[in-house]
């Protein structure tokens, strides 16, 4: 009887995980955002709020009679289990057994699974970053050279990913720049500049690829940012800080208590402080970025109090450990659409992942630490393993900084991707020895954060895990 290899009996372990997970989670969870891409999908009429290349693909589906959340769902899953599989492949095919179970128990970590199994462009994104990563790194680990259908392939994805999230691009430019050309600490500072004019062009460009390649129209969704920032900085500066708007706007923001530090959801239209964004109304968007970057430049230090204030939140870091916005949810949004909700046995299995996003391990600022800490132990030219993990916790560090600058919102599922890249780099990294010094270093500032978190998780009083509760009801309701 032919006996098995490791790396065959690992693929068909993953491919397993795989079926499973499908199984446990059919069709997969539609949120609000899902149900407002699908719309899109059904109606056949696009707009910008959320990237449209998610929506543009779902509706190749619904063209073939592939209806509902459960195309992308198989979509999302499959690509998930793909590049984790590969990757535990190809440690285990070179040896390192433990590293390659690692892989496998890191896709099982249920918060990762109840925010992937919900069809959203956060999952969409993390699971085409994967299996992009696994092609490429079946081939790397192994000592193979990718072939021209594993770099078209990756391109693709990589390309997806990018467009599939406003900000995917800081976390898809370093990857993509370690993938294709394995990374070296050689001349780092020219790479360096590279994935930073890669990353910047990528921005200039993207509104034009969402109007004019993929049709969609133009929401408004601009201002998020702006009016978030403007706010924060009125918050702390006075309501004469952000003259873009009237004194008597920013006074009456002030008055009901509209500023928050966790997410902008409350200045949407419709919702309690909603005026705030429908005095902008007919405010073109040259206007609305000249008051917010003079409104930066007058009071650069209230603005950064409030990114900092922002970035501490969205990072979990000195938070309660009831914090909202961390719960994975184990059914769909009501819907006349047709969009169904997993089994009830996925509501204990999505409360326990809540449980463990919200404490210490599940926080970005822990998995940040780790993505730092293997930059700085990883010695890529001695171990292709090395090699892949340096751009993953480059991709992981570089998505998580960005947030000081680009976020509104502390959702725990906007880490999806950064989280899952920083533990994976961190597998890699120690599948050789390290510096015993250097490592006990690295290890001592890890567990500080670690450390930090979790006394803050104990002390501070708990904010709660109710959306409704932030955003408030509709001013005059």
């Amino acid at each position: 009887m032919t006996r098995v290899s490791l790396h065959a009996r690992v693929a068909l372990a993953a491919a397993l995980l795989c079926a499973l997970v499908l199984l446990f989670f059919w069709p997969g969870v539609a949120m609000y955002d899902s149900v407002a891409q699908y719309q899109q999908v059904v109606s056949g009429s696009y707009y910008d709020w959320h990237p449209p290349a998610m929506a543009r693909l779902w509706s190749l589906f619904h063209g073939i009679g592939w209806t509902g959340q459960a195309p992308m769902f198989v979509l999302q899953i499959g690509l998930y289990w793909l590049g984790l599989g590969l990757i535990a492949a190809a440690l285990a095919r070179e040896g390192k057994r433990i590293a390659a179970i690692a892989v496998l128990a890191l896709g099982l970590w249920p918060p990762f699974l109840g925010w992937q199994a919900a069809v959203l462009k956060d999952a969409q994104m993390a699971a085409a970053l994967l299996a992009a990563t696994g092609i490429i790194g079946w081939r790397r680990l192994t000592g193979q050279k990718p072939r021209p259908i594993d770099l078209v392939a990756a391109v693709l994805l990589l390309v997806y990913a990018t467009l599939v999230r406003a900000n995917a691009v800081f976390a898809a430019a370093p990857l993509a720049a370690g993938l294709f050309v394995p990374w070296t600490w050689r001349r780092w500072p020219v790479r360096l500049g590279l994935i930073a004019a890669g990353t910047l062009a990528v921005l200039a460009v993207s509104p034009s690829i969402n109007h004019h390649l993929l049709r969609a129209d133009a929401s408004g969704v601009e201002a998020t940012q702006p009016i978030f920032d403007m706010a924060g900085i009125a918050h702390r500066a006075g309501p004469d800080a952000a003259p873009l708007l009237p004194r008597a706007v920013w006074a009456q923001a002030e008055a009901l208590h509209c500023s928050s530090s966790v997410l902008w959801d409350p200045y949407s239209s419709g919702e309690r402080c909603g005026f705030v964004q429908d005095a902008l109304d007919g405010t073109s968007p040259h206007a609305i970025f000249a008051g917010w970057t003079g409104a930066i430049r007058a009071h650069p230090g209230a603005y950064a109090a409030h990114r900092i204030a922002h970035w501490n939140a969205t990072m979990r870091w000195f938070v309660p450990w009831h914090f909202p916005l961390s719960i994975p949810e184990a059914g769909s949004e009501p819907n006349d659409l047709g969009l169904g909700s997993p089994a009830k046995a996925a509501e204990p299995f999505d409360k326990f992942a809540g449980w463990l996003a919200n404490g210490p391990l599940g926080a970005p600022i822990l998995a940040l630490a780790a993505a730092l800490a293997v930059l700085a132990l990883a010695r890529p030219a001695s171990s292709a393993a090395h090699a892949l993990a340096v751009p993953l916790a480059l991709s992981a560090a570089a998505l998580e900084t960005s947030f000081l600058l680009v976020s509104i919102s502390s959702d725990w599922r906007y880490h999806l991707w950064s989280m899952l890249a920083a533990w994976l780099a961190a597998i890699l990294l120690l599948t050789r020895p390290l510096p015993r010094r250097a490592a006990r270093i690295a290890l001592t500032l890890v567990l500080l954060v670690g450390a930090s978190e979790f006394a803050a998780r104990l002390l501070l009083p708990a904010v709660g895990d109710n959306y409704e509760d932030l955003v408030g009801a509709p001013h005059g309701a």
